[in-house]
């Protein structure tokens, strides 16, 4: 039903701005009238959400968000769940895929085994834990206690002791590691705030740095406002696309330099891959 295809757009909303829109098409064209319905009322649907998006802190909306709800819903996606639908088996193949990436780039080097990782936004520890077994010292650490706390639980229920699992905004993570990874952080942070966010992480990282973000191309940042236009049933967070000439600056800008690229697209994830060496 259309319904469905809304609930399944609003769930998907958090991950990634740039493809979620696709589902909010595809409810559209089920039947003419009830999309003309949803697209006509602009008064009743886009005013009430661009104040509310003014008025509330994009950290502190995260935050809440993972907390609650969104941590039961993700940590399906992040798992072997048999409890999810077909959108959300896609982007947990889609984010499975980038993370398999950043472990070729490291096992194909092979020299991860006794240097320091720094995991920001770790989520469920899909790449911390992985880094782990290879032999890397980890420091994971994500603004949601829900899903610092789920990680440290699969890490300890799987032995791994050379990993350490916490509670922190990416801005508050401190120290020096060899590697820094961010993946699919990004889409939480306004464009304006994104420069500084890469900065953060390059001055953490001795040698290098792994982010991913959600690219703004004019094809994905058009389905994301067709998307927009949807109301949902539920709370979720805002989802931003960033031009990646903004990202690539700010690496330069911090003394690093692209090394590897990927980009990873399935019918519901889009997400462009970086590695970035100090120079």
């Amino acid at each position: 039903t259309r319904q469905q295809y809304l609930d399944l757009f609003y769930e998907m909303k958090t991950f990634t701005g740039a493809a979620v829109a696709v589902v909010a098409v595809a409810a559209a064209s089920i039947t003419l009238a009830p999309a003309t319905i949803a697209f006509a009322p602009t008064s009743h649907v886009a005013a009430p959400r661009t104040v509310a998006f003014s008025t509330v802190d994009d950290k502190t909306e995260v935050r809440e968000y993972f907390n609650n709800e969104g941590f039961n819903r993700w940590n399906k996606i992040y798992s072997e769940s048999d409890e999810v639908n077909n959108v959300q088996l896609d982007i947990r193949n889609g984010h499975d895929q980038t993370i398999q990436k950043i472990l070729n780039w490291i096992e194909a080097d092979g020299n991860i085994k006794g240097k320091t990782v720094c995991d920001c936004g770790c989520g469920v520890g899909s790449l911390a834990i992985p880094l782990a077994k290879m032999g890397a010292k980890v420091s994971a650490s994500d603004i949601s206690d829900s899903m610092a706390t789920e990680a440290a639980a699969r890490a300890k229920a799987m032995g791994i002791k050379n990993a350490k699992f916490y509670t922190s905004d990416l801005e508050s993570v401190t120290g020096k590691y060899n590697t820094v990874t961010c993946v699919d952080v990004a889409i939480h942070y306004p464009t304006d705030k994104m420069a500084e966010m890469v900065g953060h992480l390059c001055s953490l990282a001795e040698d290098r740095v792994l982010i991913s973000f959600a690219p703004k191309t004019w094809y994905y940042e058009l389905l994301k406002k067709i998307g927009e236009l949807f109301p949902g049933p539920s709370k979720t967070t805002r989802a931003y696309l960033h031009d990646e000439s903004v990202v690539r600056e700010a690496l330069k800008k911090a003394g690093f330099e692209v090394s590897r690229e990927e980009m990873t697209g399935t019918s519901f994830y889009f997400s462009r891959l970086l590695e970035a060496k100090r120079v």
